[in-house]
């Protein structure tokens, strides 16, 4: 079964297309080490909890959007070797400042349990 990178970010407003232009840059490179699926998300009914909310988990402000992204790997043994190479990538210096800031960024790896269709 595969595993899964899951992220959320604040992106300001204004850097929407530098965010469209870093990640089509940034994912050739994931797909290139063995990812096999990767999807970018800009917010588009995002609402408000009443206890906790996407937009909270990453402090975003008003004049930020919410970004929801997963890169499906075929398994972790793949996702384990394909981030080490990303990470040893000579290209990865050259990539320049992220349209976002990377300190609320919230990420973590996922084993899937239901998936739909089989």
């Amino acid at each position: 079964m595969s595993y899964i990178d899951g992220f959320v970010i604040a992106v300001p407003n204004a850097n929407r297309e530098k965010f469209i232009e870093h990640a089509r840059t940034f994912d050739v490179i994931f797909m290139e080490f063995g990812a096999i699926r990767i999807m970018e998300c800009w917010n588009d009914d995002v609402p408000e909890g009443k206890v906790t909310d996407f937009r909270r988990a990453v402090q975003a402000t008003a004049d930020e959007s919410v970004v929801f992204s997963w890169v499906e790997w075929p398994d972790k043994a793949a996702r384990d070797a394909g981030m080490k190479k990303i990470m040893e990538d000579p290209r990865m210096p050259g990539m320049g400042d992220m349209p976002f800031d990377g300190k609320r960024m919230i990420f973590g790896g996922f084993v899937p349990v239901v998936s739909l269709p089989e």
